[in-house]
């Protein structure tokens, strides 16, 4: 028997020979000899919590879900360029396959806002249920999902009429969504510890996949390649799901108060942003099923979102500096930190 090494820049391939010539090929993914850094930082300020981020890679723009408004940030200055505002409690941003429109998910509102990508100007307001949340462009259907968290249901939106075309119904709070844009939506389920699969065509889920031994997932990614699912979860894991049968096939240590996730599938890596850590977990995706911690960088407490570049690999996560946390009451039993003034910032990450 001889074995027959062979390595590519993303690939570490290994052949055996046996003695009657048969050549089997097994292929392992060979891990990244580079380390990630905090490489800049931008300091955008500004009042107001913030949530999902999404990057326009083509248009050069970040767009960051802040409160009552939509920031957008050019990614080759780091400087604001403008605002969409006039909103509640925004969550996130979708934006459609040919660069005209974005989608906004106003949770305060309840509703869905329709924007021109280049005007930046609202062109439609649709009703969707209490709470929208996540929210994702279905490009084979051309459909918008907009996952409420108070009502659990998903509002569909036809975007050629931007109208509500049909309600899903959920048998929880819907976290965040992901899609493999070949007709397939997934969603976690955060107080039942559930994956769904959404078939865009029917308009129904099709399947449930039970997570264990995830505890409250929230940022969903996906490797399309591989079929894979890629859930964080509060209990400082990370599940690896197979979208198409939902069967788990790995878990992974994480940090803590982890609210999003990334794949970088040209670097095999799966990228998690713990905002009670203060910390970014990068994965190694070893093979589809076996993953392991390549770093753990520091970033700073809050940093609980991110969005990836797929063309530069940069990765962008945002926080503020918090003051104080004052004493619980009887009206607030639970409070939270005050966020300092114009301590808002972007932390840039890459290699």
């Amino acid at each position: 028997m001889i074995f027959i090494f062979k390595r590519s820049a993303s690939y570490v391939a290994l052949s055996i020979v046996l003695a009657n010539s048969t050549l089997l090929p097994v292929t392992a993914m060979a891990a990244p000899q580079t380390s990630f850094r905090v490489s800049n930082t931008w300091k955008l300020g500004g009042d107001g919590s913030w949530d999902y981020l999404k990057v326009d890679d083509p248009a050069h723009l970040l767009y960051i879900a802040r409160a009552n408004r939509i920031m957008v940030v050019d990614t080759q200055t780091g400087k604001l360029l403008t605002e969409i505002g006039g909103l509640q409690r925004t969550h996130g941003v979708a934006l459609d396959d040919n660069g005209q429109v974005g989608y906004i998910s106003d949770g305060g509102a309840g509703s869905v806002l329709a924007f021109n990508r280049s005007t930046f100007k609202v062109i439609a307001t649709i009703p969707a249920g209490k709470n929208p949340d996540a929210i994702l462009f279905e490009p084979t259907k051309r459909l918008v999902f907009a996952f409420n968290g108070g009502s659990k249901d998903a509002t569909v939106i036809d975007t050629s009429s931007n109208k509500v075309i049909a309600t899903i119904p959920l048998p929880g709070k819907p976290e965040f969504s992901a899609t493999d844009g070949s007709g397939n939506v997934f969603v976690n389920i955060e107080d039942t510890n559930q994956l769904l699969h959404i078939d865009a065509a029917t308009m129904k889920v099709t399947a449930t996949w039970s997570l264990a031994p995830c505890k409250a997932p929230s940022g969903l990614a996906i490797d399309v390649e591989h079929h894979r699912l890629f859930s964080v979860c509060d209990n400082a894991k990370m599940t690896v799901v197979d979208s198409q049968s939902g069967k788990l096939v790995a878990t992974a240590p994480i940090g803590e108060g982890a609210d999003a996730v990334a794949y970088d599938s040209k670097h095999a890596l799966v990228l998690s942003s713990n905002g009670e850590s203060g910390n970014l977990t990068v994965l190694h995706q070893d093979s589809p099923d076996h993953y392991t911690t390549l770093q753990t960088l520091i970033t700073q407490s809050g940093a609980r979102t991110l969005a990836l570049n797929p063309t530069t690999g940069e990765i962008y996560t945002v926080t503020a500096t918090m003051g104080h946390k004052p004493p619980p009451t009887k009206e607030v039993p639970n409070p939270r930190a005050p966020i300092l003034p114009d301590s808002f910032v972007v932390l840039v990450i890459g290699r």
